[in-house]
Order: structure tokens, then sequence, then C-alpha cells
């Protein structure tokens, strides 16, 4: 057990809060008042108050300084050159390719809209320090789309490691999205980079719907079988990113959106990383100071997996109880919380729920459930039944013969042809 003197001893040693992910550089003025000190604390804990994130689409939020480890910085080099190497060999679950437009045309409708290319400006859904997220609608099919903007001069300036700037993050970001194809992901559609302008837009599908901690009752937490549906869409999501070595970093309720039909979708990749193998070894955990994982809290190399899965355990607990396990009033009391408190839950709550949420809080990630573990827990499959299994494109491709993978080829390519304008 660990007292909060040594826990901040601890992270001082390690070198800066910041490299939790506690200091974010803001256009909002923070100004902490005696009576307001606790909020403006866990406001910075739990990073849900972004300034004009008047939309659901709440996917730039910056983790300066994490890369202030040397293995960090070499690992986030690692991720590109695997990310690059899977698809040059094709690698790629998607069975539609995202579309890479090298020219920006900016005008205006009929109306006086500001329009990029074929997308005509509706409103500014969220914002964040890297750049902001705009609504736009497509003149061609109609639909809505979520579009990342940013300032290219911008992302080279702000370093975010001694030899690594915010690019390094937006482009791996792009890298991870164009090989990803999942119901339960946030499709990238379109990449514009126009090598003229300093203007750099990501078209993302934008997800009509709300976030998985809107509920409707006590503090905004959900019924019991609602739960179950997100949580079930949420491990799928990430089982996929998992299969395929990838660690999400920063899974919580902000990047966890509920379509119009009460699909959970994953976003934000700005700082999940790729593996070559099983090995997801990490130091640094660049994530929200309040789904932290403990052994991320005392500066001890982990897994990114488990990590993750412990996210997803302050969310369900998020979701079932309305409000969140660990959360103190200071990021040090915060994580004298995560490492020694332990789980509180309602004396009314399912005992297979609470069952599983102590199997995902556990503290030793070495005995924490697994997400295998959880697709199968009693609870998860009460109703439903076993998680529906996703074979995808990659696997699709790599289990078939060589001689069975030609026409396919070809009918992808006919088909791109056709299908890949919008």
């Amino acid at each position: 057990m660990f007292s909060k003197s040594d826990l901040f001893s601890r992270l001082t040693e390690m070198g800066c809060c910041s490299c939790f992910g506690f200091i974010r550089k803001s256009k909002r003025s923070l100004r902490p008042t005696s009576s307001s000190g606790n909020r403006f604390s866990q406001e910075l804990l739990l990073d849900e108050h972004l300034e004009d994130a008047d939309g659901l689409y709440n996917g730039e939020v910056t983790h300066s300084l994490h890369g202030c480890d040397g293995k960090l910085q070499s690992r986030a080099k690692h991720s590109e050159e695997i990310l690059l190497l899977k698809i040059q060999n094709g690698m790629i679950c998607r069975d539609i390719p995202v579309r890479e437009t090298r020219q920006v045309i900016r005008s205006e409708d009929d109306d006086g809209n500001k329009m990029v290319n074929e997308y005509v400006r509706e409103r500014r859904i969220g914002s964040g320090s890297y750049g902001k997220v705009v609504l736009y609608r497509s003149k061609n099919d109609g639909k809505q789309y979520a579009i990342k903007a940013f300032h290219k001069s911008h992302l080279l300036k702000l370093r975010v490691a001694p030899s690594e700037t915010a690019m390094t993050d937006v482009l791996r970001e792009v890298l991870i999205m164009k090989i990803l194809g999942h119901p339960n992901i946030v499709n990238l559609i379109e990449v514009i980079d126009d090598p003229n302008i300093d203007h750099f837009y990501m078209v993302l599908e934008f997800v009509e719907g709300k976030l998985v901690c809107e509920g409707s009752g006590p503090s905004g937490s959900l019924e019991e079988k609602t739960t179950r549906k997100y949580l079930r869409d949420i491990v799928a999501g990430l089982m996929y990113l998992h299969a395929h070595n990838i660690v999400h970093g920063d899974i919580k309720p902000d990047n966890l959106l509920v379509t119009s039909t009460g699909t959970v979708k994953i976003g934000d990749f700005s700082v999940s990383q790729v593996f070559e193998d099983d090995n997801d070894e990490l130091r640094r955990s660049p994530g929200t100071p309040v789904f932290t994982a403990p052994e991320c809290c005392l500066g001890l190399t982990y897994h990114g997996k488990a990590s993750d899965t412990w996210a997803v355990g302050v969310t369900l607990y998020r979701m079932v109880v309305g409000q969140y396990p660990f959360l103190g009033d200071t990021l040090p009391d915060t994580y004298d919380k995560i490492v020694n408190n332990p789980i509180v839950t309602l004396e009314s709550i399912n005992p297979q729920l609470k069952n599983l949420l102590e199997g995902l809080l556990c503290k030793d990630p070495k005995e924490r459930l697994t997400l295998n573990a959880v697709a199968e827990h009693p609870w998860v499959v009460e109703e439903e039944g076993p998680l529906p299994q996703f074979l995808c494109r990659c696997k699709r491709s790599s289990s078939q013969p060589e001689e069975q993978q030609e026409p396919e080829k070809e009918s992808k390519k006919d088909s791109d042809m056709t299908d890949n304008t919008y």
C-alpha cells in the first residue's frame, strides 16, 4: 500500500505529472477559486469539458508531453513502421480503402456556407489543442461527416516529446484508422492533404447519437440491459483492436459514441500504439488520469492490453453507478485511490455484475479479467448469448489459399472503382 506522499514522490521522480496526461494545453482560462478548486482539479482529471464541445464527436483530446520517456518515443516510431508495413503488404481490414485527396478547394455554396471540396460546413461540434472538429454535409451523397481540421504548421511546432511533434500523433492516428474496419470502430472515410496549403483534414463518419454514460438513472447511470448492450459493443471493438495488436490507450466514455440505433463505436486513436506481436509492454501512460490502471500510476512497465481492460472496468462502473470508482480532488489523491482503495459497489447491484466489476478492476494486472473472459462472463452472455464472431478482411485473406485470393483481389479492384466515391 502506498501513502499519498509516497505516490506523489514517485510521480515527481518519474519526471512530471504531465507524463500521465494531467497537464493539458487548453484555450480555456483555468482559474480555480477557493469555492471551486475541487471542481477545477476534477475537470482536468476527467478531461470531459472541452471548449465548444457542443456536439458528440469529442475526438481531439491532447495528451501533452506523453513522450517524455525515450522508450515511448521509440515505441511511437516502431508503431509507424509496423503500420506502414501492414499497409504496403495489403494487411488492411477495410473493404473500401480510405480515400486520399491531394487538392483542397475552399469555396461557398449558394447560401454562403463555407465549403471544403464537396463538403458544406454546418456547425462546430468539438475542439482540442491539435485542431477542431466540424460537422459537414457532402453535396455528393447528402450524408453528414465529422471532419477533423488541423494546421500542419501548428502540428509541426507543437512538441510532444524531445524528438517528436504533434504531427507524429496525427499521422499515426491516420495510419491506424486506414487499416481498421469493424462495426464498433469509428470509420475514417477520407484524408485531404494538399501539399500547397497548411490545412489537413480527416473526414470521419458522423456518429449522431450520444455518449455511453448519458443515462436517465441516478447521476446519469444506465439501465442494466442498456449497460450490457453497450459493454458488449465496447468489448467487441476492443477485442478486435487487441487481436491486431493495437492498444487504444484512452478508453473512456468521451471516446465511446452511441449511434442513433444504439451501437457503440470506439473513436480517438491519437495516443494508440501498435505492436508487432503480443509483447504490448509500455511505459508512461498517456491516457486520462481517472481511467489509469494501478500499474501505470506506479510508473511501472505495464502491458497496454491489460491497461485498456482496466479502463473498460472504470467505464462500466460509471455506467452502472453513475460516478467514478477512484476519483480524488487532485492527481496524487486520484492515483492514491486507484492504487490503494478497494472497489465499492451498491448493495442492490446484480451479484454477477458485481463479480464482473471486481474482475475488471482487479489491482493486479496478472489477475485481472482478460477481454476473452469478459466476453464469456455470465452477466455479459445472460440474454444475448456469446458475442458474435467477427472475421475481418485481413484474417479472411490470410486464411485463404493463394489461388483463392487472386479472384477476390480482382473483384475488390472493380468494387473500389465504383464504391470509392461518396
